[in-house]
């Protein structure tokens, strides 16, 4: 767990804990506070693409999981991100994993991204931003994206927040073994260091 712990702790240096805007929300993705390595998720019922209600809990405990934080599927980053996750999905799910993505994005919205990226993982919808919230990686979004972030939510996300995209690898019992979170939202993890620590903390999944 060594290189994994060491790898979050590269990616988060400059993370700091400060400034809040007045709604209590970071005012910067670097202001977030991230759950840890070895922290157990929330527990968490949200809509998948169809709308219907999913038991992210339920669905950990049957597998290890890989958790996956993206702003919405208007955000060419996220769309390559996801792609290249769908690239690998055969070699995760043959080591035992199973892939969920969430974004801010409305259920309509995520049917797009499913249909766009021809991806076979599920996508869930966290179009108020409460699951982010949680997971402490919600963080008020630019004055840029005021108009596109209700629209793209259903018009749940009034706050104008976005995440920070992060992956979690998370053991069945809902605890978390590994972490990547990069506050340039240019930056993602790479296919090949994914499927490298897929290996590597699969023992403790």
């Amino acid at each position: 767990m060594a290189v994994a712990t060491l790898l979050f702790v590269f990616i988060c240096s400059s993370i700091r804990i400060n400034a809040q805007t007045a709604a209590g929300n970071p005012a910067k993705p670097e202001d977030i506070s991230p759950l840890l390595i070895g922290e157990k998720i929330p527990v968490i019922q949200t809509p998948d693409a169809n709308g219907n209600n999913f038991d992210l809990n339920a669905a950990i405990a049957k597998q290890p999981t890989i958790l996956i934080f993206y702003r919405g599927g208007w955000c060419p980053y996220c769309n390559k991100q996801l792609s290249g996750i769908q690239e690998i999905e055969a070699e995760l799910k043959s080591l035992g994993y199973q892939i969920i993505a969430i974004s801010t994005d409305s259920p309509d919205n995520l049917k797009s991204s499913l249909t766009k990226n021809k991806l076979a993982y599920t996508l869930l919808s966290d179009a108020d931003l409460s699951i982010s919230k949680q997971f402490g990686l919600a963080y008020q979004a630019p004055a840029a994206y005021d108009k596109l972030l209700p629209v793209s939510s259903g018009g749940k996300n009034q706050d104008k927040l976005l995440p920070v995209p992060s992956v979690f690898f998370i053991s069945k019992k809902g605890v978390i073994r590994f972490e990547y979170i990069n506050v340039d939202f240019k930056q993602r993890i790479s296919s090949d260091l994914l499927k490298a620590v897929a290996k590597v903390v699969l023992n403790e999944m």
